[in-house]
């Protein structure tokens, strides 16, 4: 297990963060990925992160086992792992810093996506598009979730315009990550970083992000998001770019 002070007081956050995006507030828990690199390397932080999720998908599937939409799920899940698979080329044949710099601009470009968002923005593909960009999309949620835990902007860009009821929205989503991170399993395992100091770090972080997901499900009810969802971004940008900083000054 990791006994790195900092780490702790960097994964402490991150995974409650996590677990508050599991349990409602969509999107914040992306940042759990970059603020851990800034700790260790990518690669070892999306390893310690990825049983963690793998456990919280478990309670989406079972919540919404029967609403999903099949033809997003047959589209995009093969053209995921596509993209994993180039994710996983990428940290297996390039150094710490390439993965380092990739995950910085992820940062910068997923926190702005979402702050334009927030401001009435958006870009998505037409509810019309050809299949062949649905393809294209599935291979960047792959590639993204693989690097950085953060395939959401692509496959809503996808899924959103097909104006799918909440529930079936909410299902397909669930599913279709839960797949996917179990597809990330085999090139974590080929990249060797499910090691016992990882997984116990994960087993010790895996309680709060149970009971932040708890505490996510109460407070999405109860609050007004809007302020903390700013917060959230703006510091994921600045965060990102001190990922970059650290890739191509350090």
């Amino acid at each position: 297990m990791l006994s790195d002070p900092f780490f702790y007081a960097l994964a402490v956050p991150a995974v409650i963060l996590l677990g508050l995006a599991k349990g409602g507030f969509a999107g914040v828990g992306a940042i759990a990925m970059p603020l851990l690199a800034l700790a260790i390397s990518p690669v070892k932080a999306a390893a310690i992160l990825l049983p963690i999720l793998i456990l919280q998908d478990v309670v989406g599937v079972w919540a919404f086992r029967r609403s999903w939409d099949g033809g997003v799920l047959w589209l995009m899940i093969p053209s995921a792992a596509v993209g994993i698979l180039l994710g996983y080329l990428l940290a297996a044949q390039v150094s710490a810093t390439v993965v380092l710099g990739v995950l910085g601009a992820i940062s910068v470009l997923f926190a702005l996506h979402r702050l334009w968002l927030m401001r009435g923005g958006g870009v998505a593909a037409p509810s019309n598009a050809p299949a062949g960009v649905g393809v294209l999309l599935g291979v960047a949620s792959g590639f993204t979730s693989h690097i950085a835990h953060a395939g959401q902007p692509p496959f809503q860009m996808w899924v959103l315009p097909r104006n799918l009821a909440p529930p079936v929205l909410v299902g397909t989503t669930a599913i279709f990550f839960a797949v996917v991170n179990w597809i990330k399993v085999p090139a974590y395992l080929a990249l060797g970083q499910f090691t016992a100091e990882n997984l116990t770090t994960a087993a010790v972080l895996a309680p709060l992000a149970i009971a932040s997901t708890l505490a996510g499900v109460w407070l999405v009810r109860r609050i007004q998001p809007e302020r903390f969802y700013l917060a959230i971004y703006v510091l994921m940008v600045l965060v990102g770019l001190q990922l970059l900083w650290k890739a191509f000054a350090g």
